[in-house]
């Protein structure tokens, strides 16, 4: 990039995003991952039910003991240290992924709405989303896993900005 004041280039380093969400996050996840072993083990179950126990339950049963403790221990924790997030005036800018890492940086002068989401699981742990639409063609940048008081300010905070930039983000 160069500033266009001058034509030396102008270093821009691409960081992280400063913010992590909440550690309220982490037994979220845990929970609503253990939902979904609770299904497949469900299933099992019917399976066993419906035939006699043979070698192919038994090695289904470790196999679904062995990915489903390996998930909840790992997935959670994981999720925690690479997601993050950070709003300027002029930005918002997310991370996440889980091997491909994806940053995604909107400017606020194109954001066109702040929507905050909270399920009831969401409730139970205190957390919100918030979804920030963009007059961007690659979709939405989300943020799960915030307090929902940190959710309330960021949501005060990008509508101030936006209102400040004005136009209407097209």
């Amino acid at each position: 990039m160069q500033d266009s004041g001058s034509a030396a280039p102008v270093a821009v380093l691409l960081r992280p995003p400063a913010n992590l969400v909440s550690r309220k996050a982490i037994p979220f996840w845990t929970v609503r991952a253990g939902l979904g072993w609770v299904v497949v083990t469900a299933l099992q179950i019917v399976w066993l039910v419906r035939d006699e126990l043979n070698a192919a339950h038994v090695a289904g049963f470790v196999a679904t003991a062995v990915l489903a403790a390996a998930h909840l221990t790992v997935m959670p924790r994981w999720r925690f240290r690479v997601h993050r997030w950070e709003a300027t005036p002029e930005v918002v800018y997310t991370q996440s992924g889980w091997f491909n890492r994806e940053r995604r940086i909107a400017p606020v002068s194109r954001i066109q709405t702040v929507d905050t989401q909270r399920g009831p699981l969401e409730q139970l742990f205190g957390l919100t989303n918030v979804t920030v639409t963009t007059a961007s063609a690659r979709g939405p940048v989300h943020i799960h896993g915030l307090e929902s008081a940190d959710a309330q300010r960021l949501v005060a905070e990008l509508t101030a900005n936006t209102q400040a930039v004005g136009g209407d983000a097209t």
